[in-house]
């Protein structure tokens, strides 16, 4: 027993001494590559700021860097945010890198969707998506959602809460107006989150458990998660009630469509005044033959609404949320906005009236919000998978298999890029001499993503931030409560940790929306 106790202290001592080694011969290094846990503790360290802490490691390395996870576990993954990089990956050798399998297993639950698929699916899927989100029947659409949740929804929550002179969260507030549009433009069915009540939805909350449950998919090793998965239990646990809530808002959905369609006529079906997007998929299915590659199942259909909907929630959201708080801390900003709202949309000095063509000469506040989306991206990264052998323009090798992660948030604060006040609010850096936007290639702003997987939503995006933020600042002021802290969450989403918690004053003028 003796002998036994020695052996297990001369180990131990061993392995002390080994570790110390290993951590004095890489002391100067930004993160450790340790002995079979790979980079994961000094990753996990930083956690609760992993997007700066990301930044950081990819300028010391130039812009690309590997990181290293536990021994046996496929945590291994190339990342960076060198624009020549990105554009090599997302354009010109753009078949090499699909979502790849690993990706497609993180994001199961969102399905056979666009945003999840590769290949011939993806193609068929985005030449339709584009046909119908071009038609000006949903544009009209569009302008009509917008502007009727606006009057019924928005203005009336935000004037309660202003004459009421009570905190407000408005990330909450901007979750549930674009929860409300996107149900409408997709679904057709407004589930009516938005309101003085401020009403508790089990399917939103079921939403919002599957976009945790995704980005816990991220953090943990593969096998752990499905471990979890197949015994049901913790995180998965969760998400698989989740996405049986979700399910069946959305197949609900999609059989009262159904059942509607099939009671009206030809012409009643797509009228100008309602032109959702299920009501289109499910006409295209009518008209097509599963054999011209368009599926007609129900699943499909589910798989396609819910990204839309995770597409059109979350992203607006996000992205107002960011660009209000900085509005509201940057003074000079805000004034430049209110003037220019004053000069291009204000009718008497008193009522904003807008056509979604007067939206086009909001230049400043066009500027201010990529400015705004440059700093805080909705989506702080982006997945790829190699599927052969490649070099990258910084030199770096790719094996065949390699999985990528592309720092959209870490682009953003590239001095060679935006300059050394990269890290400054600065909407001037968008507008040229001429008063112009000044073009800037998506690989070096990979908001809406660059190359063949552009986002197609990327003009309605700005359509309904510049809608909502002209609304709001021209109304109200916003003052965000004291001491309150802002941080980004560590989520799929660029959301804010502890929400946007702030308080609403009505401006002295007696203004309104036309």
């Amino acid at each position: 027993m003796a002998n036994i106790l020695w052996y297990i202290e001369m180990f131990v001592a061993f392995l002390c001494l080994f570790l110390f080694f290993h951590w004095y011969r890489n002391r100067h290094s930004s993160i450790i590559n340790w002995p079979v846990v790979g980079m994961l503790p000094g990753l996990l360290q930083n956690a609760p700021n992993v997007h700066e802490y990301t930044t950081k490691l990819l300028q010391n390395t130039g812009g690309t860097g590997e990181f290293k996870g536990p021994w046996f576990t496929n945590m291994n993954f190339v990342t960076t945010f060198d624009p020549m990089n990105i554009h090599h990956i997302l354009s010109r050798n753009f078949s090499n890198y699909p979502k790849g399998p690993e990706f497609q297993e993180i994001f199961e639950p969102l399905g056979d969707g666009i945003f999840n698929s590769d290949s011939d699916l993806w193609r068929y899927q985005r030449k339709l998506m584009q046909s119908m989100m071009k038609n000006s029947k949903f544009e009209l659409f569009l302008e009509k959602v917008a502007r009727g949740k606006l009057e019924k929804g928005l203005i009336p929550v935000l004037d309660h809460v202003s004459s009421m002179g009570i905190e407000v969260d408005l990330q909450d507030v901007f979750q549930r107006y674009t929860f409300d549009t996107v149900c409408l433009m997709t679904l057709g069915f407004d589930p009516n989150c938005l309101s003085i009540e401020f009403p508790e939805v089990t399917h939103v909350k079921a939403f919002d458990q599957i976009e945790k449950s995704i980005f816990y998919r991220h953090i943990v090793p593969a096998s752990f998660w499905k471990l979890q998965r197949w015994l049901q239990i913790g995180e998965e646990k969760k998400l698989s009630n989740a996405i049986k809530v979700f399910d069946q808002f959305v197949y609900k959905c999609i059989s009262s469509k159904q059942e509607e369609l099939s009671r009206s006529s030809p012409t009643q079906k797509l009228e100008e005044g309602k032109f959702d997007l299920l009501t289109a998929y499910i006409e295209q299915g009518v008209e097509t033959d599963e054999s011209d590659g368009f599926p007609k199942s129900n699943q499909f259909l589910r798989d396609t609404m819910l990204t839309f909907l995770a597409a059109g929630r979350d992203t607006v959201s996000a992205g107002l949320t960011w660009f209000l708080w900085l509005v509201s801390t940057h003074p000079s900003v805000e004034a430049k906005i209110l003037e220019e709202i004053r000069e291009n949309l204000v009718i008497n000095n008193e009522n904003i009236h807008w056509e979604m063509k007067d939206l086009d000469q909001l230049v400043y506040l066009h500027g201010a919000i990529c400015e705004s989306l440059r700093l805080f991206p909705p989506l702080p990264f982006q997945h790829k998978h190699a599927v052969q052998s490649d070099t990258l323009p910084s030199g770096h090798h790719i094996s065949a298999r390699t999985r990528l992660m592309l720092s959209i948030y870490s682009l953003g604060r590239v001095e060679n890029i935006w300059g050394k006040d990269c890290s400054e609010f600065k909407p001037e850096r968008w507008i040229s001499e001429q008063g112009r936007i000044v073009h800037v290639p998506s690989y070096k702003f990979l908001t809406f993503n660059a190359g063949p997987r552009s986002c197609l939503g990327k003009d309605m995006s700005f359509i309904q931030m510049k809608i909502v933020a002209s609304t709001i600042i021209w109304n109200y002021h916003v003052q965000v409560v004291e001491d309150h802290p802002v941080l980004p969450s560590r989520s799929v989403v660029l959301h804010m940790k502890h929400g946007l918690k702030v308080k609403v004053t009505k401006r002295s003028r007696a203004s309104t929306i036309l």
